[in-house]
């Protein structure tokens, strides 16, 4: 009897040990192109922000789901009045920070009253100009009051820029951030990498991963090799020059899907002669966008007219208001007094898209008598220059927050553009929840950024996805600005 025993647990053992063998992987090396400027979503513009830390370490009332659906969040539920101007919150019970601190209505109060304020350094300030009063009615429960109805509202609670932060460490999340999410903070060594964990205390469903590494690879010609290698296992967010180099490799997965990243060449509307309409416009017409996007984007890119998605069910479709026109671009110049061309700059930050882009604009602009001097800039030198103190010519960016055609109407926004026709609109989109007269009002804000040339509407980002093939979970659209991991394992 001892014998067989013995031979059962020895059986047992290698069982064992050939289970934990043939287990899945909980490690992740994901590859990204910018290093974010720092940690804090709610103090920052970039988007690179929100890709390391959106859903992973900071959540916020709602959250924006891989289709662009609202889903709950730290609220697992709510009612909203019948007037639609008060929207009560229940909070999910036993959830903590990080730090151990508990997560209760203060710490939303906390974070929309900071968010909102005067002094408040959100980026995205807008989303919280329709709250009138936050109160805690209970320790689980908040009830906000808008100063009108805001179809909308639900939606923008569930951007990084309205995550919930803490008291206790809101000042310290830009190097240290500390959140309520799946996975927390470990380290970030500068210029190289950035490492979250699991948290072994989170509220919701567990993730598979324990631990997940956020590489930079700036250069974009080093991702395949990286990849290749498998130091490497996964890019979001590819460079689409560089697919061809993997599609039809067994190993990888490569998928192409949408974002809402509308990519345009920005021009200072307050900067003579880009104050004048008919230099904006000959611009307009200077541009062939087919050529940008065979070479910005691979060919994948969808042509844009106004700033909104090809794939939003408002978007109108302008792109024949200005087709490539070397003749008429110079007619408008001559209309305008500069018939001569004239010269400016062309700042560009590091994603290949504006590099590359901005190489063949400039070459494109020539054509019609504008020389333009390309200046690379560093992501942090561009949010400073171009974003914050609008001492910029010409730019060229991916604006890949959802939804965001009022941004034209923010008036210290770096366009420096000022229509109040246009104002009206965005204001009495704010107010109405039909259907319809949303869909109509979209359409005409969209027609009078086309109209006005207020930027060069180039493209929509394609995303270009790459990974490990025995990894799943990774989303295929970019709804918003991130990428989210709590869905993400390796098969085998």
């Amino acid at each position: 009897m001892k014998l067989w025993k013995t031979i059962l647990t020895a059986a047992a053992l290698v069982l064992s040990a050939g289970t934990s063998a043939f287990a899945a992987r909980t490690d992740l090396v994901i590859g990204i192109t910018l290093e974010p400027p720092h940690l804090d979503p709610t103090a920052g513009a970039a988007a690179a922000i929100d890709e390391v830390l959106y859903a992973n370490v900071f959540e916020g009332l709602t959250r924006i789901g891989a289709n662009g659906e609202v889903l709950p969040a730290l609220a697992e539920s709510w009612t909203v009045s019948d007037d639609g101007k008060v929207y009560t919150f229940k909070l999910h019970s036993g959830v903590k920070f990080h730090d151990g601190t508990d997560f209760n209505a203060d710490d939303v109060k906390f974070s929309l009253d900071r968010a909102r304020a005067d002094n408040s350094v959100n980026a995205q300030k807008g989303l919280f100009a329709a709250i009138d009063t936050v109160e805690m009615v209970d320790p689980a429960t908040v009830r906000i009051t808008l100063k009108n109805p805001q179809s909308s509202f639900l939606y923008n609670m569930g951007w990084g820029d309205a995550v919930i932060v803490a008291p206790e460490t809101a000042d310290i999340n830009k190097e240290k951030p500390v959140g309520t999410g799946p996975f927390k903070f470990q380290n970030w060594a500068k210029g190289s990498s950035i490492t979250l964990v699991k948290s072994d205390t989170y509220w919701g469903a567990p993730v598979s991963l324990d631990k997940a590494e956020f590489r930079i690879v700036t250069d974009a010609a080093a991702a395949v090799p990286a990849l290749l290698s498998g130091d490497v296992q996964a890019f979001p967010f590819f460079d689409p020059d560089s697919v061809a180099q993997i599609q039809g490799d067994p190993r990888f997965k490569v998928m192409i899907g949408a974002t809402e990243g509308e990519t345009i060449l920005s021009m200072n509307n307050k900067k003579p002669p880009f104050d004048r309409l008919q230099v904006r416009q000959a611009i307009s017409f200077a541009l062939d966008r087919k050529a940008i996007i065979d070479g910005a984007s691979a060919g994948l890119g969808v042509p844009i007219g106004s700033h909104m998605s090809p794939a939003n069910k408002a978007y109108v479709d302008l792109t024949g208001l200005y087709p490539h026109n070397v003749e008429k671009a110079r007619e408008l110049l001559k209309e305008s007094g500069l018939e001569n061309g004239f010269k400016a700059t062309l700042k560009l930050p590091p994603p290949p898209y504006a590099r590359l882009g901005g190489e063949i604009i400039a070459s494109q602009l020539r054509d019609v008598g504008i020389d333009l001097q390309i200046v690379p800039v560093e992501w942090a030198q561009w949010l400073d220059q171009v974003f914050t103190r609008k001492d910029y010519d010409l730019t060229i960016v991916s604006h890949t927050e959802p939804n965001d055609i009022d941004i034209y109407s923010r008036k210290d926004y770096y366009f420096n553009y000022d229509n109040p026709t246009f104002d009206k609109i965005i204001a009495d989109l704010n107010l109405t929840s039909d259907e319809a007269k949303r869909m109509t009002l979209l359409g005409e804000a969209q027609k009078i950024l086309a109209d006005d040339a207020v930027v060069g509407f180039l493209y929509e980002l394609p995303k270009v996805g790459v990974w490990d093939a025995k990894l799943e979970g990774f989303w295929k659209n970019a709804p918003i600005q991130a990428n989210d991991l709590t869905k993400v394992k390796w098969t085998e």
